[in-house]
């Protein structure tokens, strides 16, 4: 029997589907929704979408690997963002997974 861990990296999509800058892709990974996103510097995103008062998305460790976009939801991974912090930038890791 297959077991999904919440931790780890998992496959989103290739990195086609986010062809230009400001284009988004809206996934749910284990029941959450996560957006996926290209900005302005061509840097790959994602963003967990939680629902809180005022809340903005809370960034999620993405990664581009063979073409191939990764996200890790596991909040041991995550660091802190600081306000006056520029944004992460996207990481070039071999995904766990792969």
């Amino acid at each position: 029997m297959a077991t999904a861990y919440r931790s780890g990296w998992h496959f989103i999509d290739l990195v086609t589907a986010i062809p230009h800058s400001g284009d988004s892709l809206m996934v749910t990974v284990f029941g959450e929704p996560v957006v996926v996103t290209r900005d302005d510097d061509e840097d790959v995103r994602a963003y967990r979408c939680l629902r809180r008062p005022r809340g903005a998305p809370q960034p999620v460790r993405c990664a581009v690997r063979y073409g191939m976009i990764f996200v890790n939801l596991d909040q041991r991974d995550h660091r802190q963002v600081e306000a006056d912090a520029p944004a992460p930038r996207t990481i070039s890791a071999t995904p766990r997974s792969a």
